[in-house]
């Protein structure tokens, strides 16, 4: 049976879970996170605040469930982030200026080629860095928020109709 606390538990473990994939990709497996990448990391950092006020309001059900339907909102909207982002990979849209890339300058001595790496700009919002059946990490993103996203805002409207704490 749902619950108020139910939802937000799993709310809160999406949005965590999530965020731990894309670490483990760029720290665990050196996959280098473009502009829109990160773009895509902040609504679950906020879906995880939304998801500790939605536990923290339980015990006052409607309230809980502002909380979760916000929750529903920040991950339609990551989804949202994440289809802009898919159609920059697939040339659809033009990306962001922030999404260049590296300018393609040779370092001519070991020193400038540190300082190159220091500043090294991110990996350009267009080029894949790893696909699965030919999806990319921003088209699994598409997928895996717009699922939380219905999900989220469904259970949200079912508890609203007859809330049970």
């Amino acid at each position: 049976m749902l619950t108020f606390r139910l939802l937000a538990a799993a709310i809160l473990a999406a949005a965590i879970g999530a965020l731990g994939v894309a670490f483990v990709a760029q720290y665990g497996f050196g996959i280098e996170p473009c502009t829109l990448c990160i773009y895509q990391r902040y609504p679950y950092g906020l879906a995880i605040l939304l998801g500790l006020a939605a536990i923290a309001a339980a015990p006052r059900g409607r309230l809980s469930l502002v909380f979760t339907g916000l929750a529903g909102l920040v991950f339609l909207g990551d989804a949202g982030i994440a289809a802009y982002h898919v159609g920059v990979e697939r040339g659809v849209f033009e990306g962001l200026a922030a999404c260049g890339g590296a300018a393609g300058a040779t370092p001519d001595s070991i020193d400038a080629l540190r300082a190159l790496l220091r500043n090294a700009p991110p990996p350009a919002c267009s080029e894949v860095s790893w696909s699965l059946f030919g999806i990319s990490i921003a088209g699994f993103n598409l997928i895996y928020a717009g699922a939380m996203a219905v999900f989220t805002l469904v259970a949200t409207a079912r508890l609203w109709k007859s809330p049970k704490p």
